[in-house]
């Protein structure tokens, strides 16, 4: 890390102002309630374009969270400087998802071992193959226990990190035929900068809506407050 590559061009924090590990939802309203929430002494070290970014404390142990805004994109970018400009060595990120696994339901949680992609992030390293984004198994291993101490209902497998929204072709369904439990948009962009700067990732999602059961709907209310079992796993194995 030099300290002449910050502030970045998206994260005005000085030097020192971040943790170890970074807990990273997508919306920049549940990472600041989280940190007021949750961490003790929490101070402000980020808020440009409103991507707010907090470090406190939670049961005496020094942690930070910031939002990465929505899609590979925009988290391929904040994570990168985290991990590349502020020596951040884990970033957790706890988000939402759509459920396509049939043991899923509304408020569940999926642990995402591995991300597929529909989009092109991993291109630029010039791979001679199609290259398999995974969390680090410390991090899935620790999400695995809090889980179960927390009695809480979990399933740990391939997510799928699509670009689109709205998907014209409606083709989502089709990675369930190879064991994809759910939908979501970072994860897999988080898991390739993880790996190419040796670094260390998981996604923990919560179930928001579900292709199986589309009556089983949340409100975005729901979504950036209600969804606190998530977020409490992560910060136990922060």
């Amino acid at each position: 890390m030099s300290s002449k590559n910050i502030p970045t061009p998206h994260i005005e924090a000085k030097q020192g102002d971040f943790a170890p590990t970074v807990i990273m939802p997508g919306d920049p309203q549940r990472a600041e309630f989280i940190a007021k929430t949750y961490l003790t002494d929490a101070r402000l070290v980020n808020n440009v374009r409103g991507i707010c970014g907090y470090t406190g404390y939670y049961k005496g142990k020094r942690v930070s969270v910031m939002a990465s805004g929505m899609g590979q994109p925009s988290m391929g970018i904040y994570s990168y400087e985290l991990f590349a400009f502020y020596d951040v060595k884990n970033i957790i990120r706890v988000g939402t998802c759509g459920a396509m696994d049939k043991d899923l339901h509304a408020r569940d949680i999926v642990i995402g071992m591995g991300a597929c992609t529909n989009g092109n992030y991993a291109a630029q390293y010039n791979l001679p193959g199609t290259y398999c984004p995974i969390a680090d198994f410390n991090l899935v291993k620790k999400a695995v226990e809090a889980c179960d101490k927390m009695g809480l209902k979990y399933k740990v497998g391939n997510i799928l990190s699509s670009d689109m929204f709205y998907d014209d072709a409606s083709s989502a369904l089709e990675w369930t035929k190879m064991g994809v439990l759910a939908v979501e948009m970072e994860s897999a962009a988080l898991y390739c900068n993880a790996a190419r700067l040796g670094k260390s990732a998981l996604c923990i999602c919560t179930v928001s809506d579900s292709f199986v059961y589309p009556q089983e709907n949340t409100t975005s209310e729901e979504r950036r407050s209600a969804f606190t079992k998530m977020m409490e796993v992560a910060l136990e194995i922060a």
